[in-house]
């Protein structure tokens, strides 16, 4: 049987990796250590809780326990394992949004057991039932990760956007009175969540289990409204929702490690959607309320729209004003990562780098479909970090820029967040490549972004338009600079 003295310290140590995990994963330098750190913490912590759960069984029954156990572990290793070995650099936002529903299903799954067996988890009250305490940390718990998995399975639909079900789909879902609803339940969730605080044994699972339900509801309520282009505020949100399920969850089973990683993962969350949302001008409170890109105005504002001429060149054209430009800045954006061309576009600048061309790299916060997307994008292809500039950095530096290629960005490069008051994304801070004396976008077709909207950049005489899959396009100006 393992010491209880043992297991503080292990989950002392996994916390520690925890800490330098974040640490980290908070500069693409550290980034890789960070994720080990991650890794060893989290493998520790299952460990330790592993051992601990087989020897607090019942005399004769610890090796049945640690069996399902490490069945348990089997099972869902596996899964992971598979789905992270499959998983493409586009669909890495539907994962994560899978990651976090399934968080918020076991905080759910917890309490349920907690609330039938407390004796099990040894917290059950002298009388029997849950002591007060436990009981509010339950409903905490359990609501949390209620709206954390079905606002993720919503949020995972959105991502993806190949199912055809309305709630699924990019645009916002919104209809009279839904502030007022969303109210409404929250309202009668926390008078069912007091209800079932208030009681004990059987006549706590009525109000428990219509609690539950009304978190479900909540959860995809509250994410239907949020249009497309705020989808890495929402899963930076959800992710920190998911923290503090884990960590309400852990306060009721009196364990100092779910407390400590769930407090790390629901802190950092909550600081990056605040980082996401002033990346974009807009209040917290207002992304939950779907107050950006509300979707039919945008797209049916782009639909409605005359059609417009644009200078359209070749790859080739593209390649003779890259390689004869002293300074090109690349914006990668989520078209980049839809044809997987991380890997020929590093290439290219290699090229254009070895003809003395100043090469390098301007990332939006919300480019792509999740917080980082661009980054972990141009790492995998292994584009050295001192050639990657955050928008802050750069944007001072396009009015002095000869050439700006962007691939597959749209709404992250749209003036009409700077001279349009009226546009949907008004105030949002972009990265300012209309500054630049030549502009070459990369595109498939003159279709709008995900926020549904026209951009201007498009049709200004500086501007070029390359149409065609970006990695064909990118390949094609490889073999024009040779």
């Amino acid at each position: 049987m393992i010491s209880l003295n043992l297991v503080t310290l292990l989950y002392l140590l996994a916390s520690v990796c925890f800490i330098q995990a974040l640490k980290g994963l908070s500069h693409p330098t550290t980034s890789r250590i960070g994720n080990t750190f991650g890794i060893v913490g989290m493998a520790l912590a299952v460990l330790t809780t592993a051992a601990l759960i087989a020897g607090l069984a019942r005399p004769g029954a610890a090796s049945l326990g640690l069996g399902w156990v490490l069945l348990g572990l089997v099972v869902g290793g596996s899964v992971g394992t598979f789905m992270a070995l499959r998983v493409e650099m586009t669909k890495m936002p539907e994962l994560v949004a899978f990651m976090h529903s399934m968080i918020g299903l076991a905080a759910v799954a917890i309490a349920v057991a907690v609330v039938a067996e407390p004796h099990a988890f040894g917290i059950a009250a002298p009388g029997g039932g849950l002591p007060l305490g436990n009981r509010i940390e339950i409903f905490i718990g359990s609501f949390v990760g209620a709206i954390t998995f079905s606002g993720s399975v919503i949020a995972f639909g959105k991502l993806s956007g190949k199912y055809k079900f309305r709630l699924f789909q990019g645009a916002p879902v919104v209809f009279n009175g839904q502030h007022a609803l969303n109210l409404l339940l929250a309202v009668a969730m926390l008078a069912y969540g007091i209800w079932f605080v208030t009681s004990q044994g059987p006549n706590a699972w009525m109000p428990f289990v219509v609690m539950l339900a009304i978190a479900f509801i909540l959860g995809v309520l509250i994410i239907i409204p949020i249009g497309g282009a705020d989808m890495p505020v929402v899963v930076s949100m959800l992710n920190s929702y998911s923290g503090w399920a884990a960590a309400g969850i852990g306060f009721s089973l009196d364990n100092p490690m779910l407390i400590i990683a769930g407090s790390l993962v629901g802190s950092s969350g909550a600081i990056l959607s605040y980082i996401m949302c002033k990346a974009m001008n807009r209040s917290f409170f207002n992304v939950l309320l779907g107050g950006f890109g509300n979707g039919a105005s945008g797209a049916d504002a782009a639909a409605a729209a005359p059609q417009r001429s644009v200078k359209s060149g070749s790859a080739e054209d593209a390649a003779f004003l890259m390689e004869n430009a002293e300074s090109l800045v690349i914006v990668p954006g989520y078209g980049l990562a839809v044809a997987r061309a991380q890997h020929v576009l590093k290439e290219l600048a290699a090229k254009l780098t070895a003809k003395g061309v100043s090469v390098k790299y301007a990332i939006h916060p919300v480019a792509g479909r999740m917080p980082g997307h661009m980054n972990v994008l141009l790492a995998e292809a292994e584009v050295p970090y001192d050639q990657v500039f955050e928008m802050d950095d750069i944007n001072g530096e396009f009015g002095q820029t000869d050439v700006v290629l962007v691939l597959g960005a749209n709404d992250v490069v749209n003036p009409a967040a700077k001279n349009d008051p009226k546009s949907p994304i008004a105030g949002m801070p972009i990265l300012e490549v209309y500054k630049a004396r030549t502009v070459i976008v990369n595109k498939r077709s003159m279709a709008a972004g995900y926020a549904g909207l026209d951009n201007e950049l498009f049709y200004m005489d500086r501007t070029m338009m390359v149409f065609g899959d970006a990695k064909k396009v990118i390949e094609d100006m490889g073999k024009a600079v040779e």
